[in-house]
């Protein structure tokens, strides 16, 4: 589609079609460069001309809680029953209706949840049959905080 059969210079076919399929592509390296400028770049983004290099003494950020608490999170059932446990305590079989998911793997979700913190198990006050699951709203509410701290 792009041959050069007609007479036009490879690099040349090169350069027009990355022209127009990437119209915002910095400069060919043969093109002027524009004098640097202080005012921002349209869109809000900060002008980084002025920084000299690369900064390679930065520190590392500590995302260790946010990244247990987004792996967590990242099963459908397990935030599902953090929103469910949001409302209040429910026993596996409530959570599992709602949910749509067999008893057995609720309760093998609850038990990642149980020991990471963020879920705590309650006893039934008038029937020790019956298990209720709660949220440690502590718990909860630090893991919320380490994913902020990452999205801003």
């Amino acid at each position: 589609m792009f041959g050069t059969s007609d007479g036009l210079n490879a690099s040349a076919v090169v350069e027009t079609v990355s022209d127009e399929l990437f119209p915002d592509a910095a400069p060919a390296a043969h093109a002027p460069v524009p004098p640097e400028t202080t005012e921002p770049i349209p869109g809000g983004r900060p002008d980084l001309s002025a920084v000299a290099g690369p900064r390679l003494d930065l520190p590392a950020p500590d995302v260790q809680a946010a990244v247990a608490a987004a792996g967590l999170l990242a099963d459908r059932t397990r935030a599902g029953i953090l929103r469910l446990l949001r409302d209040g305590p429910h026993c596996v079989c409530e959570m599992a209706a709602a949910l749509g998911e067999r008893q057995n793997n609720v309760s093998m979700h609850l038990a990642r949840l149980r020991q990471s913190g963020l879920v705590r198990q309650v006893d039934h006050d008038g029937d020790a049959r019956w298990v209720f699951y709660e949220r440690d709203e502590p718990a909860c509410a630090s893991a919320e905080a380490a994913l902020r701290d990452v999205l801003g």
